[in-house]
């Protein structure tokens, strides 16, 4: 049953009330669902930035320096830092807010490290659920950091009104094995690190791959920024062209069209994990132990064991 003195919590932005709801969230019960939908009228006010790129780039120092300019506007900021898996305990390393130690204790931000516990399919929806939870309490901009540039990462991302790619000088060899991938998703890349050796043909290689990008005249052209963000060095460039991201989807009637696709994945996301959930019920489960060694022998194929599986589901 839902707790109204937690949601009021929630709506008053309190700390307290905040991290006891992201820990219902990630439980993914019922009762995270019946949260999830009385908060839903609360949020879409919160601009969303996704900052990802491989491990070592950079990542949670800009995101830090973003943050502090952001707290000097009177602005307040979440931020969700996915963390590689403990080997230890399961839970996620706290690497981000020991970096981040300097912003942290502001009332205006609330950094929470999520686990990816070896998954990919329901880590990003459990992302996307906390954003949510920050956006319903009113914080004014939400970052998620994402760890590595696995499909997990990728996922994220695509929740993100903004998302900028960090790279660092050595990746100059390896950009062109991620434009399938990672080089599709950046309204801006970054690379960081700049006064190491190679930073320049990074560079290169990278404005190469981009010119033969096929996009349209009025597409938006994502830039290319040098940065050394341990010294505040290109942070103000990145943090005026997020701004200038977002005018032009503002300006050019994308930016409800962006949240509408990526609505339409999450739900999409949403129905096949109950779906998936309902449809291996204990049943199920059963048939599928019960049939392997028909499968096993050729008496059945594993095709019509699913059919049969399908079937009666319906």
């Amino acid at each position: 049953m839902i707790n109204d003195k937690l949601l009021d919590g929630l709506y008053n932005k309190e700390k307290r009330s905040i991290a006891r709801l992201i820990s219902i969230i990630e439980s993914e019960n019922e009762l995270s669902f019946e949260y999830l939908k009385a908060i839903h009228k609360r949020t879409g006010k919160a601009y969303r930035i996704g900052i990802t790129g491989p491990p070592g780039a950079g990542k949670s120092t800009i995101t830090n320096q973003i943050a502090k300019i952001y707290l000097s506007q009177s602005k307040s900021v979440a931020i969700i830092a996915v963390d590689p898996t403990s080997p230890f305990t399961g839970g996620a390393l706290l690497g981000d807010r020991i970096r981040m130690n300097e912003i942290g204790m502001s009332e205006d931000v609330f950094i929470r490290s999520m686990a990816t516990r070896g998954s990919l399919g329901g880590l990003s929806r459990k992302a996307v659920d906390s954003a949510d939870i920050f956006d319903a309490a009113g914080f004014d901009y939400i970052i998620f950091e994402t760890v590595g540039v696995g499909q997990s990462e990728l996922d994220i991302v695509k929740a993100a009104d903004t998302t900028l790619v960090t790279l660092v000088p050595e990746s100059g060899d390896s950009i062109q094995a991620m434009k399938a991938g990672l080089m599709e998703i950046a309204d801006l890349f970054v690379i960081n690190k700049f006064d190491r050796p190679a930073a320049e043909n990074a560079f290169m290689s990278l404005q190469t791959i981009l010119n033969f990008r096929s996009d349209e005249p009025n597409d938006w052209k994502p830039p290319i920024l040098k940065s050394v963000a341990t010294t505040n060095e290109g942070i103000d460039e990145i943090f005026n062209t997020i701004n200038a991201h977002r005018s032009f989807l503002l300006n050019n009637d994308l930016f409800q069209k962006k949240r509408a696709e990526n609505l339409k994945l999450r739900i999409k996301d949403i129905v096949l994990e109950k779906l998936t959930r309902k449809l291996w019920s204990s049943n199920n489960n059963n048939l599928l132990e019960k049939s392997l060694n028909d499968i096993l022998s050729g008496k059945l194929s594993p095709y019509e064991l699913a059919e049969e599986i399908i079937a009666k589901f319906d």
